[in-house]
């Protein structure tokens, strides 16, 4: 099994990089935020989850161990797979998910498309006892961060660079306004 891989981004297919490693080009699928966050590099390490079926054998990468944890306890569960857990990765943050489990609050994982709120409310009672209990204040965090991010990418920018401008405002801003407006403002120094 390949649980690491570095190397050169050498092209990027759909919601896949390849990466180069020793001449050979692997195909790694990552969420859209992985892709937006190595589209700008030349080298990059992620941490894979090597998938095998019985007629594929798919490599998934993520920037962390966190986000790669979160991937593999969300395919453990009945429907979902590869393809889903990466959308929901892509829509949240490990955080605002492990919130969302931990609230009981099936909204965030059904603005997933193929996520009904039936899907939603499986993953949430299979994965109540394997995340960790998240703190108050990372709940709110979490839950204001979710909402800045969707005003963000509904004024058209991304869910990357809508996280990498929500990264850039004080913790000590908690009114979602103001913290639109802040990360706004951090846009806008790009």
């Amino acid at each position: 099994m390949i649980a690491q891989l570095e190397g050169k981004i050498a092209g990027m297919r759909g919601n896949a990089v390849i990466l180069q490693v020793g001449g050979i080009g692997y195909l790694v699928f990552v969420s859209s935020y992985t892709l937006g966050k190595v589209a700008s590099q030349e080298q990059v390490f992620l941490h894979i989850h090597t998938h095998v079926r019985e007629d594929q054998f798919s490599l998934y990468g993520f920037l962390n161990e966190e986000e790669l944890t979160m991937f593999e306890l969300l395919i453990s569960i009945s429907g979902i797979g590869p393809k889903m857990a990466l959308s929901i990765l892509s829509i949240a943050d490990v955080n605002t998910i492990r919130t969302a489990i931990v609230n009981k609050d099936p909204s965030i994982l059904t603005r997933v498309s193929g996520v009904g709120k039936k899907t939603a409310e499986r993953v949430i009672v299979e994965l109540q006892n394997k995340v960790d209990a998240v703190g108050v204040e990372d709940q709110a965090s979490a839950l204001r961060g979710q909402d800045t991010i969707e005003a963000l990418t509904s004024m058209g920018y991304s869910i990357t660079e809508a996280r990498e401008a929500l990264k850039l405002v004080p913790a000590e801003v908690t009114d979602v306004s103001k913290r639109i407006r802040q990360a706004l403002k951090n846009l806008g120094k790009k």
